[in-house]
């Protein structure tokens, strides 16, 4: 079995490649249940963690695609309490697996793989609810997954203007100066809602439990994109957000009940199910449409796949 390390994901992975590696995933499907996730109780003083399991296959009966003959399992810690001693508070591995026979392939570094998926995800459905003159970029968050996010999104789009904004200045003008010499400019912004109002794109990669984006703010034409909030109990965006923008999914079967941006809209009665618009398999399939007209509000929500876990783990494996 490979050892297959963050750098050597890094060295393989570009995104225009990862990009068509997904889309082909979403077209053809694969078998995904249900994420597991057990409580991990800390000491006193820390806050309460979680362990998840997910995995996916493909139905070799189906059709043949590049990925075939894999079965994958990404097994992830959460554990806030962590970052208190140097340590990153989501951690994992990804276990690839003979679809065959069942032999470990490799065992690849969890959050290198997790930050490229999510960052090709978003790009992928970018490329089917942004205006294709979009051309100015706004980055909420800026943690170990917002430069991948700015990368992958430029990826599609000709971005020309990024502006990066975070609840600590410093670490916005830190990620201004890690990404200087890029294709775009990049600086930062203390003023939110003003960058909103200016954006083609809004980005959103935090882990807020106060929603950052207003409904007030959106223009005509703007795409969310809101990768961030993965609980019940976070949420990147208000109400009027939701009520404004055409909604968009990674997954039917697990993001309206993991993602606090539709659980109490839901429950508001602000949101109905038969609102959203569609989820990443259908519009890669072709069996709806993204962007309908050039104001539309798109918003797209991820919470992640076990799907593009596998694809991406596939895509690294094969070329490593």
């Amino acid at each position: 079995m490979r050892i297959i390390t963050a750098q050597e994901i890094e060295e393989v992975m570009n995104f225009r490649d990862l990009l068509e590696t997904l889309r082909r995933a979403f077209r053809v499907g694969a078998v995904a249940p249900s994420p597991l996730t057990q409580r991990i109780a800390r000491p006193t003083g820390f806050d309460d963690g979680s362990l998840t399991i997910s995995s996916a296959w493909h139905d070799f009966a189906a059709q043949d695609t590049i990925e075939r003959g894999f079965i994958g399992t990404r097994i992830e810690s959460s554990l806030p309490g962590s970052q208190e001693h140097q340590s990153p508070s989501v951690a994992g591995v990804y276990l690839l697996q003979s679809g065959k026979t069942g032999t470990p392939l490799a065992l690849l570094d969890g959050k290198a793989l997790v930050n490229w998926r999510t960052a090709a995800t978003s790009a992928l459905a970018s490329s089917y609810l942004s205006r294709e003159d979009s051309s100015r970029l706004l980055m909420v968050g800026a943690g170990s997954l917002a430069p991948y996010l700015i990368e992958a999104h430029a990826s599609v789009r000709s971005i020309k203007e990024v502006l990066v904004w975070n609840r600590s200045p410093a670490g916005a003008q830190q990620l201004v100066e890690a990404m200087q010499g890029q294709a775009f400019t990049i600086s930062a912004t203390t003023d939110l809602g003003g960058a909103v109002r200016g954006a083609d794109i809004v980005c959103c990669a935090t882990s807020t439990h106060t929603p950052l984006i207003k409904g007030e703010w959106l223009q005509e034409g703007t795409h969310l994109d809101l990768v961030g909030s993965t609980h019940a109990d976070q949420r990147e965006c208000d109400n009027e957000v939701i009520s404004q923008a055409r909604l968009f999914l990674d997954s039917y079967d697990t993001t309206p009940t993991t993602a606090g941006e539709l659980q109490e809209p839901l429950a508001d009665g602000v949101l109905s199910l038969q609102d959203i618009a569609s989820d990443l398999a259908e519009l890669c399939q072709g069996d709806r449409a993204g962007r309908r007209f050039y104001e539309q509000i798109t918003l797209f929500k991820s919470t992640g796949t076990a799907l593009a876990d596998l694809a991406a783990a596939g895509h690294v494996y094969l070329r490593v």
